[in-house]
């Protein structure tokens, strides 16, 4: 009740937007005008990037936008800005390092910025800031201004001069600081209303991972916690964290229909609306089939579905679905059905996150995952991936979506074992497995696990026909079930029995 109280007597403040949608939805709609605030990071981490956005930002809100620069000229500024596609009309440019430091007049020199006196600096901000009479500031960089005050005391004097200076003419100032110094400079921390730190990673293989974390932000609520982030062409893409728990809402756990009765039945009435299902089992004994089997069967229902492979292509995918009577074409042109063919070595957990929940918000209700392996093994270095994926599962059976997960076993015969044990993380397992009988190689299914119905404990056999997927009799009498290559010896019929005896 007090947590509550204290969260209600938290004044609303006037925002200002970063420009980057992901970090207002962080910061709750934006930074709280009129406050100093620091963006530290190593170079190369997307500082400049986080500042010329912010900045271009103001000027689509008729807001003056000045960016004082003490590392880099305004042409590589410019030069930036158009490779994102930006123009910077509209951005003042204030270079206090110019041509005119070359000449034997001037008193600093470019080589030793040291020698430069920090009070000229000041002085030059100042008059540029009084001339321009801006709502938004970027100031590039800190470590600049550390260099020419040769000590910590005047260094931090000069800080908490401009920031009382910036916060007498109305301005929402960003220090950038490129971490120069040989440790955190936690005083700087302190005198900033707001920190926002970005981080880079270099993983054996794949692009760099960049992480964002807001530190501190005085006098509102944020997102805590590592949000990934994307710095392409069009500037930072921000993936705040998922959050299962901001998403609660009443879900109906109807069961709904795979398209085929008899695994239906097998399932114990079919799959529950708000649960996760882990098809699992050797390479090639028709998992993926299965999944776009229970797909259609929605899209049928009028539904929305959403298909991300990590495995194999869009191609092979509707290739093999058309030879089985299982087309999906049609839905691909209507819209109903979303297709994304992803390389895990390219998408952050946070990026494919958010791709996901973009797309239960608008509307999908059934979500296939295919396969856990590759997004689990591709992305090892990123930490506690069990837990986003938890995170992300706990959200989709909070949305009501049926998510169906693909996880396949190491071997084809004999021994077969996972990468991981993602059991737990499923509130219903489908096993495939291979098994020998009378000369022939077949497949079987069977649910080992169901925390929404009533399910079958037999083992059935399977198939993909001309006619999708075919579900058989419970059968009886197997051998060798959990110790290898299960066999059959019993008299019920297969289904190729039926074949069989057709032919001349």
């Amino acid at each position: 009740m007090r947590q509550n109280t204290l969260h209600n007597t938290i004044p609303d403040q006037k925002r200002a937007s970063t420009g980057i949608v992901g970090l207002d939805a962080i910061l709750g709609g934006g930074l709280p005008s009129n406050h100093l605030y620091l963006v530290e990071g190593t170079p190369g981490s997307g500082k400049t990037t986080l500042g010329l956005q912010f900045l271009l930002r103001g000027v689509e809100e008729d807001q003056k936008g000045l960016y004082i620069t003490l590392s880099e000229t305004a042409s590589e500024l410019r030069t930036v800005a158009g490779s994102h596609g930006w123009s910077l009309d509209g951005v003042e440019l204030f270079e206090l390092v110019t041509e005119e430091g070359l000449s034997p007049e001037a008193e600093q020199s470019i080589l030793h910025p040291s020698e430069v006196e920090l009070g000229e600096t000041t002085r030059g901000v100042i008059a540029a800031v009084e001339r321009l009479k801006p709502t938004r500031v970027v100031f590039d960089s800190l470590s600049e201004m550390r260099l020419l005050a040769q000590n910590p005391l005047r260094y931090r004097r000069q800080v908490l001069a401009l920031k009382s200076f910036f916060a007498t003419r109305g301005c929402t100032v960003l220090l950038l600081d490129d971490r120069s110094a040989d440790h955190d400079d936690l005083q700087l921390h302190s005198i900033a209303h707001g920190v926002i730190s970005l981080e880079q990673s270099v993983d054996q293989y794949g692009p760099e991972r960049r992480h964002l974390r807001v530190i501190k932000m005085r006098g509102i609520k944020y997102g805590g916690g590592e949000h990934d982030f994307n710095l392409d062409t069009g500037g930072l893409a921000v993936f705040p964290r998922l959050i299962a728990a901001d998403h609660r809402a009443h879900v109906d756990h109807s069961l709904v229909g795979t398209g085929t009765p008899a695994f239906d039945k097998l399932l114990g009435g079919g799959l529950a609306r708000g649960s996760s299902t882990l098809f699992s089992g050797p390479s090639g004994v028709g998992k993926t089939t299965t999944a776009l089997a229970c797909v259609r069967a929605a899209l049928h229902r009028g539904e929305k579905a959403a298909f991300y492979l990590f495995d194999e292509g869009l191609g092979t995918l509707l290739t093999r679905s058309r030879a089985l009577g299982l087309g999906v074409d049609s839905f691909l042109k209507e819209g109903r059905l979303e297709v994304h063919t992803l390389d895990p070595a390219e998408v952050s957990p946070g990026e494919f996150a958010d791709m996901v929940r973009s797309a239960v918000e608008a509307g999908v209700q059934t979500v296939v995952i295919d396969s856990l392996n590759a997004y689990l093994q591709a992305m090892s270095g990123d930490k506690h991936l069990l837990l986003q994926m938890h995170e992300l599962l706990s959200y989709l059976t909070q949305r009501g979506v049926v998510t169906l997960l693909i996880l396949a076993q190491h071997g084809v015969l004999g021994e077969v074992r996972s990468d991981v044990d993602l059991s737990y993380l499923s509130d219903s397992i489908v096993l495939f497995r291979f098994f020998e009988a009378r000369g022939s190689l077949l497949k079987a299914v069977s649910v080992v696990k169901s925390r929404t119905s009533d399910h079958e404990l037999t083992i059935r056999e399977f198939r993909l026909g001309k006619q999708g997927i075919e579900v058989g009799e419970a059968l009886v009498d197997f051998e060798g079930v959990l110790t290898g290559v299960a066999s059959y010896r019993g008299a019920i019929p297969l289904l190729g029995d039926a074949d069989a005896a057709g032919r001349p």
